[in-house]
């Protein structure tokens, strides 16, 4: 039986030299032997490892040392690096240098050359990650399954993808001038924001929008229904533009992936149809449906299903999978918004994982961060507030309430809190106390009704930072059943929110 690797092309050679281009290689060195300025051309990217000839790449170095040290780098100032070196007399030592000085290209080729070498490297790299992912995929290694050694490979895929990006550097004045012109230009246009709408009036003007490669933390006490404005504002932006049917016009740009840690797709699925029907979930979950309430369900299928909706619910996720994840995403379907529910329950490193919580939860953020600004999306990640919030008599959290870390502060962007006064008030109904007559019960229990009732349905969402714009409080109206926050105006403030309304 024949090898599975072995090439079935009958004239193509059982050996192949891996890609490289000594001419150009020679060239490159030349006109930077000449003219010490060619090494700006290729400094930002290009590495003595990126040559096939060893020799060259050494040569490369040795002229990067001396021009970083602010020296000549010429055959007479190369010649001691290799005076004992017997590989650069097989080639013909001093005379080398000289030959390629006297075969040099002009320095206007030098950044072409440079690109040359580095793709002619990223392409000898491929063929030894393909290489390596046969091997793994042969090898019976236990620890690592058949979706880890994917994960794996895609990651170095990536990796290799971005080593000695050509972008980046510096940027002039001007350009970023245009681009804050630009970005003034847009908030203009939509009215008072530049980033993605969340759907929340009032939050928009304040936030300006969700912004590409901002960092969001919507964090709150258990029951507070964190989850449920997350899937609101990830939801209001994917299925945010419809046509004249009402059907939801697939917009790259606007998809989102939700990594949802704590629920399986199914009742996340499960909470955004009973708020577009405007049917309690439990109903949807027992099938305790009339006629009306199917018809509904049916059409708010209909209007969802082209929704660039995309969930992961995948338990105990790393950072680094995460990061597999939704570069594959964005790929394939577009990426406008990464959702992460909820921060505690994702992992960090192997190596992390052995050192305490702290350091796994920072090694997280920066991940997050970085993740923003490499996909050029907002990220909004979930996280949990510490007891602490319990043992004070104003239950409104603040930033020293995040939990496990400093660094959740530290790395975003924006802190915002979830708080819901009528969470509280419904667990402090006021008993009897001992010795108190009826008559103190009845008015302290009257003083509770009424604020309970003021309180009813009304959330808010505290911005406790803004790295670009101001702090504040954004008041939301909650139908508990439907897991549906809207926005609260002024008729809300009038006349109290009313409870649910179908």
């Amino acid at each position: 039986m024949s090898s599975p690797l072995k090439s079935i092309e009958p004239d193509t050679p059982e050996y192949r030299t891996p890609p490289g281009n000594f001419e150009a290689e020679m060239g490159l060195l030349g006109a930077m032997l000449i003219n010490n300025r060619a090494y700006e051309h290729v400094s930002d990217y290009l590495r003595a490892e990126h040559f096939a000839d060893l020799l060259h790449g050494r040569i490369y170095e040795a002229c990067s040392t001396l021009i970083e040290r602010g020296q000549r780098a010429d055959p007479t100032t190369l010649k001691h690096f290799f005076d004992s070196d017997e590989s650069f007399d097989d080639v013909g030592g001093a005379e080398y240098l000289a030959q390629l000085a006297s075969d040099a290209i002009t320095i206007i080729n030098a950044g072409d050359y440079g690109r040359l070498i580095h793709d002619l490297y990223l392409r000898r790299e491929l063929i030894e990650l393909g290489t390596e992912v046969v091997n793994e995929a042969y090898g019976a290694d236990f620890d690592h399954s058949a979706g880890q050694q994917i994960e794996s490979a895609e990651q170095k895929l990536y990796d290799l993808a971005t080593t000695g990006d050509h972008e980046g550097g510096f940027i002039s004045f001007t350009e970023s001038m245009k681009a804050v012109i630009d970005t003034a230009q847009a908030a203009f246009k939509r009215g008072g924001y530049a980033g993605v709408p969340t759907g929340f009036t009032k939050l928009d003007l304040q936030l300006a929008g969700l912004h590409k490669s901002d960092l969001i933390i919507l964090a709150a006490r258990p029951s507070m229904g964190k989850t449920a404005l997350a899937t609101n504002i990830a939801f209001n932006i994917a299925a945010s533009e419809l046509d004249e049917n009402g059907n939801v016009v697939p917009r790259p740009e606007r998809s989102v992936g939700f990594f949802s840690l704590e629920m399986s797709s199914e009742q996340l699925a499960n909470r955004i149809l009973a708020e577009k029907a405007q049917i309690q979930s439990d109903q949807i979950r027992k099938g305790e449906l009339n006629n009306r309430d199917f018809e509904r369900l049916v059409h708010a299928t209909q209007i969802l299903e082209k929704a660039p909706f995309f969930i992961d619910d995948t338990p105990a996720l790393t950072v680094s999978a995460l990061r597999t994840r939704a570069r594959r995403l964005k790929r394939q379907h577009g990426l406008g918004l990464i959702v992460v529910d909820y921060l505690q329950l994702l992992q960090g490193s192997a190596s992390r994982r052995n050192e305490n919580r702290v350091q796994e939860i920072s090694e997280i953020t920066r991940g997050l961060k970085t993740l923003a600004k490499e996909l050029d999306v907002p990220v909004l990640a979930l996280s949990q507030l510490s007891r602490a919030v319990e043992q004070r008599e104003d239950k409104r959290p603040q930033l020293s309430d995040l939990r496990e870390s400093g660094s959740i502060e530290q790395d975003a962007d924006v802190v915002m809190f979830l708080y819901r006064e009528e969470y509280y008030l419904e667990r402090a109904e006021p008993g009897r106390r001992d010795g108190e007559d009826a008559g103190k019960l009845t008015e302290r229990h009257a003083a509770w009704e009424a604020n309970k009732e003021q309180a009813e349905g009304k959330a808010e969402v505290i911005i406790g930072k803004q790295r670009h714009g101001p702090t504040g409080s954004i008041p939301l109206r909650f139908h508990p059943s439907i897991t549906k926050f809207d926005n609260w105006d002024e008729e809300d403030d009038r006349q109290g929110s009313g409870g649910d309304t179908f």
